[in-house]
């Protein structure tokens, strides 16, 4: 199993024989890898592989889950994150989830809430959070005059570029995103890809998807798990067109997933 994707790159985040438990289910077993900074990292395989478990690992939302353990290292610029506390670990690695999520507040508020809960409350700096999150999601031309707009009223699109923003206002350095698109239909699809290919020249992107053609487009290395395991990881264009382990050849050919 290739453990770096580049020895000469910096590593972001380094796993070391992860292991996570859902009760008796070991869900996810001796998983390792490392991750670049300014990179994207597809996560495939087909559903419950365990997948978005190790993308949830990542931020230890598998904590939330009653009667998980995890065990093995998971390092985050060499600091392993059970040694982080976890509220400033979340203000590192965000989330994006599967459905758009703004909270049921005005656009302002809803870019503004993370900050806010951080401890920032003058509003020239909250303002200007506003305006650079948008900006750095393309919203702002179509937003700036409906910041007082309940966010519930977006688009599906919006709603998505909206809750990435909510996360770049706090000042991340990782994103993680579960089927960022999979609500999506396919013109917005590619314009939320096209933003992740931005955002990667300033953060690690590590997503979860099913969609292969999507993996191939905007991921620079992908991993491919099975069972738990994480089967196969490299540079994304030699895993789809040179895959080294047979498993990985037959799910991209769709024999089974």
């Amino acid at each position: 199993m290739t453990i770096l994707p580049g020895e000469s790159v910096k590593q972001k985040i380094e796993i070391a024989n992860l292991n996570v438990y859902y009760g008796d289910f070991h869900a996810l077993i001796n998983v390792g890898m490392n991750i670049s900074d300014k990179t994207i990292t597809a996560i495939i395989g087909p559903s419950g592989c365990g997948k978005s478990t190790l993308l949830r690992s990542l931020n230890r939302m598998n904590e939330l889950i009653d009667g998980s353990q995890i065990n093995g290292e998971i390092l985050l610029d060499g600091r392993n994150i059970y040694e982080i506390d976890i509220f400033s670990l979340r203000k590192r690695v965000g989330m994006v989830f599967q459905r758009p999520n703004p909270f049921p507040l005005s656009v302002f508020n809803n870019i503004t809430y993370g900050p806010r809960v951080h401890g920032e409350n003058r509003q020239r700096v909250l303002a200007e959070k506003v305006e650079q999150s948008l900006n750095a999601v393309h919203l702002w031309d179509e937003l700036k005059d409906r910041l007082k707009t309940n966010a519930l009223t977006l688009t599906d699109e919006q709603k998505q570029r909206l809750c990435i923003a909510r996360l770049l206002a706090v000042e991340p350095e990782v994103l993680l995103m579960d089927e960022p698109c999979s609500t999506l239909d396919p013109i917005a699809t590619l314009r939320i890809e096209e933003l992740m290919r931005n955002l990667a020249q300033d953060y690690l992107i590590v997503i979860v998807t099913h969609n292969m053609q999507q993996a191939a487009r905007v991921s620079d290395f992908a991993g491919f798990m099975l069972l738990g395991e994480l089967i196969e990881f490299g540079k994304t264009q030699n895993i789809f067109t040179s895959p080294k382990d047979k498993r990985t050849e037959d799910f991209l050919l769709g024999k089974f997933g």
